[in-house]
C-alpha cells in the first residue's frame, strides 16, 4: 500500500486539469537513487496488515528499511511524503511572532496563537483551529508547525480542503488504481493531519458528507488535526459543534473582524462605571479596622500596577460594595486614557444576551459578540457566579474562560462567591499561579459607611439642637 503523498501525487498527475494543480505541482521527485522499499515504496511508512489479510489503516508503522538509511535520508522521505512542497521553506524561525498587522489588537491576537502552536508543535494533541482572513498568516503557521514536526522525525500530512476534495473525486474514476476508501482511510489515520482552508470549497452536499466523514472520525479519536479557515460563519452546523468542542478543540484568532475588536470606549449602560476611576476610589476608609484598610490598600495599589501593565489574570472577590467593580472599571478606564482597548461586561446581562440570540435547541451557533468576548485583547467579566447557573450558561461561560485561558488573554474577574463554589473546570484555571492572581477583598460593603456617617451626622445634629434648646 503506497503512502498517502504518493497517492496524492498520483491522482494530481492522472486525474487533475493541470490548471487545477497549485502548491502540488511544485513538489519535488524523490531524488534517491536507491530501488524505493518494496513494501513502503521509500516513503518509510505503512500500515500493516490485519489477522484477515485486510490493511489496517487505523495504524501506521515505521518501516525497516529507515533503520538502513541515514537521519537525512529519514527526514527527505518524511518531507516527500508530507505534500508539504514549496511551503516547507516557511517556518517559525523565519514568522514575526506578532505577525504583520499594524493594529495592537490583532498583534496580541497573533502573538497568542504564535506562542500556542510552538506548544502544539512540541506536544501535538487534539484539535488546533486558526481563524483569520487571507493574509493574516494562518498557513505560514501551519507549516512551520509541520516542518517542526518533520524535523522531530515525525509524520505530517498536509493538503487544502479544497485540493482534498478534487483528490476525492478524482478517485470514482475506474481507471484511478486508488480507490476513494483508501484515499480516505489514509487521510483521515495520518498521525498528524494539517487541513488548509477548510470552508473555500463549494457546499454541496457530497463535499460536506465527505468532509463530516473526515473530521468526524479524527474528532471521536481526538487525532492531532490543524485546521485553517476564514471564519466560523462559513461552517456547517455539524462541523462548527466539532470545532467549538471546548474539550478536544483549541481556537484561535489572527486577527479581528469588521468591528469585533472595537473598544476604545465605554459601551451604552455603563455611565456609572465610567465615573470609577482610581482618582475617586476611597482606599483609605477611616472608619474601618487597620487590617481591613490595609488589605483595600493593597487592593488598590495591587490595581494600580496591573493598569499599567496588564498581563495574565486578576480575579477579584469579595461582598457587594467591597470596591471590585470600582477597581475594575478603574482598570478600564486606565486603558481607555492610555490609548488601548478595553471590553468591560456584566456577566449576568451577557448571559441574557446569548440567550436572546441562541439557546440549545436554537440553528444559530455563531454570534459576533460572544467571538467578541472571547478574543478582546482585555476583558473584564463583573459579577461572575451570579448568572444563573443553568449547564447551558456554564458551558458557554467555560467556553470564553477556557478560550482567554489557553490564548493568555489579559483578564479581570470579579465575584461575590467563593472560589470553591465555582465549577471546578473554571476554578483551576482562576487558580493557576501561572496566568492568574486571586485576591480576597475583606472589607465590608462601603455603603455601610456612607449610612453610619449619615447617621452620624443626624446624632450629632440631635445632640446640638438639645444642647442649644437647653441654654
Amino acid at each position: 500500500m503506497e503512502h498517502i503523498g504518493k497517492i496524492i501525487r498520483q491522482t494530481t498527475r492522472q486525474n487533475i486539469p493541470p490548471a487545477s494543480i497549485s502548491d502540488l505541482s511544485n513538489i519535488k521527485p524523490n531524488t534517491n537513487n536507491q530501488p524505493a522499499c518494496s513494501r513502503c515504496g521509500g516513503v518509510g511508512f505503512y500500515h500493516p496488515k490485519l489477522a484477515n489479510g485486510q490493511i489496517d489503516y487505523a495504524r501506521v508503522v515505521s518501516c525497516s528499511c529507515l533503520n538502513r538509511t541515514s537521519g537525512e535520508q529519514k527526514q527527505a522521505m518524511l518531507f516527500e511524503s508530507s505534500n508539504l512542497g514549496p511551503l516547507s521553506r516557511l517556518t517559525f524561525d523565519n514568522l514575526l511572532p506578532e505577525g504583520r498587522s499594524g493594529y495592537k489588537t490583532n498583534q496580541v491576537l497573533f502573538k497568542a496563537a504564535y506562542q500556542a502552536a510552538k506548544d502544539f508543535a512540541e506536544n501535538p494533541s487534539g484539535w488546533f483551529v486558526l481563524i483569520g482572513p487571507s493574509g493574516s498568516g494562518k498557513t505560514h503557521i501551519a507549516a512551520a508547525v509541520a516542518v517542526e514536526q518533520l524535523n522531530r522525525q515525525r509524520s505530517v500530512l498536509y493538503i487544502t480542503v479544497p485540493d482534498l476534495l478534487e483528490h476525492m473525486r478524482a478517485s470514482y474514476n475506474p481507471t484511478n488504481e486508488t480507490s476513494f476508501d483508501n484515499l480516505l482511510d489514509e487521510v483521515r489515520n495520518a498521525p498528524m493531519l494539517l487541513l488548509d482552508d477548510l470552508g473555500v470549497h463549494a457546499g454541496s452536499p457530497w463535499s460536506k458528507e465527505k468532509l463530516d466523514q473526515l473530521l468526524s472520525y479524527r474528532f471521536n479519536r481526538e487525532l492531532p488535526t490543524l485546521i485553517t479557515l476564514l471564519s466560523l460563519s462559513e461552517l456547517d452546523q455539524r462541523v462548527l459543534t466539532r470545532i467549538n468542542d471546548p474539550v478536544v478543540s483549541r481556537i484561535f484568532y489572527l486577527e479581528t473582524e469588521d468591528d469585533v475588536g472595537s473598544g476604545y470606549s465605554w459601551e451604552p449602560g455603563l455611565e456609572l462605571q465610567k465615573q470609577m476611576t482610581f482618582e475617586t476610589f476611597d482606599w483609605k476608609r477611616v472608619n474601618l479596622p487597620l487590617q481591613q484598610r490595609e488589605n483595600l490598600e493593597k487592593a488598590y495599589r495591587l490595581a494600580v500596577d496591573y493598569a499599567r501593565s496588564p498581563d495574565g489574570w486578576l480575579v477579584w472577590q469579595g461582598v457587594t460594595g467591597s470596591g471590585k467593580t470600582h477597581l475594575a472599571s478603574a482598570i478600564v478606564n486606565y486603558l481607555f486614557q492610555s490609548g488601548k482597548q478595553a471590553l468591560f461586561i456584566v456577566v449576568p446581562e451577557f448571559i441574557d444576551h446569548l440567550r436572546s440570540t441562541f439557546s440549545p435547541d436554537s440553528r444559530v451557533s455563531y454570534d459576533r459578540m460572544f467571538e467578541r468576548v472571547k478574543i478582546a485583547p482585555f476583558l473584564v467579566l463583573d459579577d461572575f457566579g451570579e448568572q444563573t447557573a443553568t449547564p447551558w450558561a456554564q458551558e458557554k461561560l467555560y467556553q470564553v474562560i477556557n478560550y482567554r485561558y489557553n490564548a493568555r488573554l489579559a483578564t479581570v474577574i470579579t465575584t461575590t462567591r467563593s472560589l470553591e463554589e465555582l465549577d471546578s473546570r473554571i476554578r483551576s484555571r482562576f487558580l493557576d499561579p501561572k496566568i492568574s492572581t486571586p485576591f480576597a477583598l475583606t472589607v465590608p460593603d462601603y455603603r455601610a459607611d456612607i449610612a453610619s456617617h449619615t447617621s452620624r451626622g443626624k446624632s450629632q445634629r440631635s445632640q446640638s439642637r438639645r444642647y442649644n434648646s437647653k441654654s
